[in-house]
C-alpha cells in the first residue's frame, strides 16, 4: 500500500464535540454540557473523481476508504490502493483515494451518484442487481474454523468496554474482530453500523488479519454479513436481530451468522456447526 497522508488528531477531535443542553430528571432541571458524537459528509473521491458522499464519524477514515473500497467491490485487494490523502474541507472532508488504472477504469464503467445516509443500505442503487452483490461462499480450511460459545460471551463481554465514543456519547456502533479464545484486537466505531464495519474491515485489510471472528453491537443487516463474506470471515456475532434477507445471504456465503448474543445465550441462525457448545 502507498502513502498516507492525515491529519488524524483533527479527525478524532471532530468525532465529537461538547454542546451545553438542559437535563431534566426526577422533575429536576439543571445545566449541563453533553458530548455528541458527529457525523460528518465524507467525500470518497477516486483519482480525482467524486465517487460517493457517506455521512460518517470522522475517525478512523484511512481504515474507512479501503474497507469501503474492498466491500463495494471497487478494490479486489488492499495492494491496488496506492495513496489516499484526507483532506478537511469546510462543509466535510474529503478521502483522496488513488487506485490502479485498472480497478479505477472498472469503477467508471459502473459509476453512479451515490449519497449515503446513516443505516441505509440501498443509497444510489439504480437496479435490483447493484442492490444483491452475493459474496463468493466463504472458503472452508481442511479442519473446520470452530469457534466455542465461551469465546463468543468473552468478545462480546469485552466490546462493552471497548467502546470509547459510545461511552462518552452514547450515540455509535461498534464493530470488533475477535481471535479464536474471544480476545478482541480491533475495535471502531462510527454512528452508521456499516460505516464502523468497513472501518474494522479495512483495519484488518491492512493488517493482513485471517481468523477469527466479527462481533458486532448493531442488528445483523444483510449488508453486514455480505461485507464480512466479501474480506473472507464466517462468523458473525449481533447483539441484536439479523433481518430474513441477512440470514439466506449467510446460508448462501457459508457464514454463521448469531444474533441476540448478550447474558450468557444467543440464537444461531446459520451453519450452526460451526459453534462449539460450553463444557460445563
Amino acid at each position: 500500500m502507498g502513502q498516507f497522508f492525515a491529519d488524524e488528531a483533527l479527525t478524532q477531535q471532530l468525532a465529537s464535540q461538547a454542546y451545553a443542553v438542559q437535563q431534566v430528571r426526577a422533575g429536576q432541571r439543571r445545566h449541563i454540557v453533553d458530548q455528541l458524537a458527529e457525523e460528518v459528509p465524507i467525500a470518497l473521491v477516486y483519482n480525482g473523481i467524486s465517487h460517493a458522499v457517506m455521512l460518517a464519524t470522522p475517525q478512523d477514515l484511512e481504515d474507512f476508504a479501503l474497507g469501503f473500497s474492498l466491500t463495494e467491490g471497487i478494490l479486489q485487494q488492499p495492494s491496488e490502493l496506492y495513496a489516499l490523502e484526507v483532506m478537511p474541507q469546510a462543509n466535510g472532508i474529503e478521502l483522496q483515494i488513488e487506485i490502479a488504472s485498472e480497478r479505477f477504469a472498472h469503477l467508471k464503467e459502473r459509476r453512479r451518484s451515490m449519497v449515503g445516509r446513516t443505516g441505509c443500505g440501498l443509497c444510489g442503487a439504480e437496479s435490483l442487481s447493484q442492490v444483491f452483490r452475493l459474496p463468493e461462499p466463504v472458503k472452508q480450511s481442511a479442519v473446520t474454523h470452530a469457534i466455542s460459545e465461551d469465546s463468543i460471551f468473552k468478545a462480546h463481554q469485552a466490546i462493552q468496554t471497548l467502546q470509547v465514543l459510545q461511552q462518552v456519547t452514547g450515540a455509535t456502533h461498534a464493530c470488533a474482530w475477535a481471535d479464536d479464545d474471544g480476545h478482541i484486537g480491533w475495535v471502531r466505531e462510527d454512528v452508521g453500523r456499516h460505516n464502523a464495519m468497513d472501518k474494522l474491515l479495512g483495519a484488518l485489510a491492512k493488517a493482513k488479519q485471517q481468523g477469527g471472528f466479527i462481533v458486532t453491537t448493531s442488528r445483523a443487516s444483510y449488508e453486514m454479513v455480505q461485507k464480512v463474506a466479501m474480506l473472507g470471515y464466517d462468523l458473525l456475532a449481533a447483539i441484536s436481530a439479523p433481518t430474513g434477507l441477512a440470514v439466506r445471504i449467510a446460508e448462501l456465503s457459508n457464514v454463521t451468522l448469531l444474533g441476540f448474543v448478550r447474558d450468557k445465550q444467543y440464537v444461531v441462525y446459520s451453519h450452526a456447526h460451526r459453534i462449539l457448545e460450553s463444557k460445563s
